[in-house]
């Protein structure tokens, strides 16, 4: 009978599109870790509660042309070193600053 569930050739097809389900899943989950690390550092920086912290990562990546975790990413990494790029701190600068008064950290000097 064809089309039946149980040949090998749609279980395959299956077990493959699971697969890439499966792999999506996966950096799904790990990107939102890094969004939350970086909303995180935005609160705790910014004085913002978390829904705002989530606004000004939006708007960072808007504003600077840059995919929402990859200035996610940028933001851990300035916490670890210190080090992050001028147009990201300027925006992130910014984008609090329209939220309230505040002032993050300077970049250490070069």
């Amino acid at each position: 009978m064809p089309g039946e569930p149980n040949e090998p050739e749609d279980e395959s097809d299956r077990i493959f599109e699971l697969q890439g389900e499966v792999d999506q899943l996966k950096e799904a989950i790990a990107s939102h870790a890094v969004v939350d690390q970086a909303i995180g550092m935005v609160v705790a920086l910014g004085r913002v509660t978390p829904d705002e912290g989530w606004q000004v990562l939006k708007d960072v990546s808007q504003r600077t042309n840059i995919k929402l975790r990859n200035v996610a990413e940028l933001i851990l990494i300035w916490g670890r070193s210190g080090e992050i790029p001028a147009g990201i701190r300027a925006e992130l600068q910014e984008a609090l600053e329209r939220r309230g008064p505040t002032q993050i950290p300077e970049a250490p000097p070069e």
